[in-house]
């Protein structure tokens, strides 16, 4: 049976991710007496870490000491962010720091304190563990007495007293965030609140990317969607389209393997991948379903 295969085209990296990962590897190529040290994952992609890795740039949790007497070396901070005592701590060590957040993160961060520094109570609308929502808490929270993270309505029900007392609320939310959670956060705090100012920060590249894909789904048997499990807009993306249509997700070519029977009676099948995907690697996805 032939097949129709189709691959989104707004597929793999972000400008932001592009940014980062390309700034990085031209800091090691005109920096080659330096140690280049990136705090956290730069992006939620392991084939990208690695690679980063064979280049000599090291992904840490902590800065090492700066023991060199002959040269400064650098700290990048990831497209994720960071909060501002990170940044000082490598200047205090002796890094030179380079800022390689993501533009549309730092709105969210500049969003957010806005809106504590006007009195409003913060609510952050994300997951509470991921390195983006730590980064713009970390950023509002000095300016502020309060900060709320609520990755959906049930986690702000504990507040609802808090709420409905301050009556004054704003709301950020993660740039990888379904628009879906974001109504419904909003649509809970309304009867709760006074004032609300919401500011929607999910990215252009995020929507984009996510209408495209819905549409895609909406004509076809079976979506794939690649990218790292690690990766909040990719696992976003899956769960969007699981709701339309038959959705696997993969990190790589060699998981189709694990769906072969569902791929051989599809025929429509619509590829689409998240932010921190480099291109060879939905490249070989689309190589290996081309061959059945």
């Amino acid at each position: 049976m032939k097949k129709n295969i189709k691959l989104a085209k707004h597929a793999g990296f972000c400008y932001g991710v592009k940014r980062a990962v390309e700034t990085t590897k031209k800091l090691k190529t005109e920096n080659k007496d330096k140690e280049i040290f990136v705090l956290g994952e730069l992006i939620h992609n392991s084939h990208v870490i690695n690679e980063l890795s064979n280049l000599g740039i090291h992904t840490v949790d902590e800065l090492p000491c700066n023991n060199s007497s002959k040269c400064t070396n650098i700290c990048v901070i990831r497209s994720h962010g960071a909060a501002p005592e990170v940044f000082e701590n490598a200047k205090q060590k002796g890094y030179e720091v380079v800022d390689l957040t993501c533009l549309d993160v730092k709105k969210v961060q500049q969003k957010a304190i806005e809106l504590v520094q006007d009195g409003f109570l913060l609510v952050i609308v994300g997951k509470p563990e991921h390195p983006e929502v730590c980064a713009i808490k970390a950023n509002a929270q000095p300016h502020g007495e309060k900060v709320i993270v609520a990755p959906d309505v049930k986690s702000l029900e504990s507040f609802e007293e808090e709420i409905k007392k301050h009556k004054r609320v704003g709301v950020v939310v993660q740039t990888t965030q379904r628009i879906e959670n974001l109504q419904s956060v909003v649509n809970y705090l309304l009867p709760l609140s006074k004032e609300l100012k919401v500011f929607n920060t999910i990215c252009a590249s995020t929507s984009l990317r996510q209408s495209e894909a819905k549409n895609l789904a909406k004509e076809s048997d079976l979506m794939i969607v690649v990218g790292s499990k690690k990766s909040a807009n990719t696992t976003h993306l899956a769960e969007i389209l699981s709701g339309i249509t038959s959705t696997i997700h993969i990190e790589t070519d060699d998981e189709l393997n694990n769906y072969k029977e569902l791929i051989e009676k599809s025929t429509n099948i619509g590829i689409t991948a998240g932010a921190s995907t480099p291109d060879n690697i939905i490249n070989n996805v689309m190589e290996k379903l081309n061959n059945y």
